[in-house]
């Protein structure tokens, strides 16, 4: 707690009085432009890997970047996303998976959350992204067949946001545009699925192609459109 504690001293003593400006403005109203759904795990920092400023994305996370399909019984998740929407009007929704995650361990090996119960029945959620996995994947095994898995993971909850109500109203007025990513924790490297190729690819590259797509009248897929086929079997620009 010590450290937490001296980090806060800092803050006050140096980066609140620094960006003082900044923290009054954002203490009367915020206007994010992007909510960032990731993972919970320690070792990312949206704000680090994005170079975002208090105010600019707003954040969700929890074990393993998961967006429940929306239904009569509303959580944390569907609630966040109604406000970022609705309420705060994000242009975008970035889902951000990462390597080596243990939520997409312990969905691959489901002994490893035998006595975490809450842990398990939250997996449940990911159903789709282990079929996927177990049906088209078999030859795959390790950190390749980990690695998958987090790809198609962020491909599902794009699929599961869009039975949002908000989301789906706003993605058919042309308002809201879905993003999916995986960052890379050796390199920091961040890569994007780029829907006209089907695959990942390293970010600036799937940003050309996403630019070049808008330009030519081809923007984001009809609400009743599946988000993306799966990944390919052969990829040479995976994560």
């Amino acid at each position: 707690m010590q450290t937490l504690i001296n980090g806060v001293h800092k803050f006050q003593q140096e980066a609140f009085g620094t960006h003082q400006e900044l923290f009054t403005r954002l203490a009367k109203k915020q206007t994010p432009h992007t909510l960032f759904i990731t993972c919970s795990d320690s070792r990312i920092n949206p704000n680090l890997v994005t170079q975002t400023a208090p105010g600019e994305i707003f954040i969700l996370r929890n074990a393993g970047n998961i967006i429940p399909s929306y239904s009569g019984h509303v959580g944390g998740e569907a609630a966040t996303i109604e406000f970022a929407v609705a309420g705060l009007g994000v242009e975008h929704i970035v889902v951000c998976g990462h390597s080596d995650c243990g939520a997409m361990k312990a969905l691959l090996a489901p002994d490893m959350v035998r006595n975490l119960p809450a842990m398990k029945l939250w997996l449940a959620n990911a159903e789709v992204t282990r079929r996927i996995a177990a049906d088209n994947y078999p030859e795959r095994s390790g950190d390749d067949l980990l690695n998958v898995v987090t790809q198609e993971n962020v491909l599902a909850q794009l699929e599961s946001l869009r039975t949002h109500p908000t989301v789906a109203s706003k993605i058919a007025a042309g308002t809201l545009h879905l993003h999916g990513w995986v960052y890379k924790l050796p390199t920091g490297e961040v890569f994007a699925f780029d829907p006209v190729e089907g695959q990942f690819r390293p970010l600036a590259e799937a940003a050309v192609v996403a630019v070049k797509a808008r330009h030519f009248g081809n923007t984001d897929a009809a609400p009743d459109e599946k988000v993306s086929p799966l990944v390919t079997q052969s990829q040479p620009d995976r994560p």
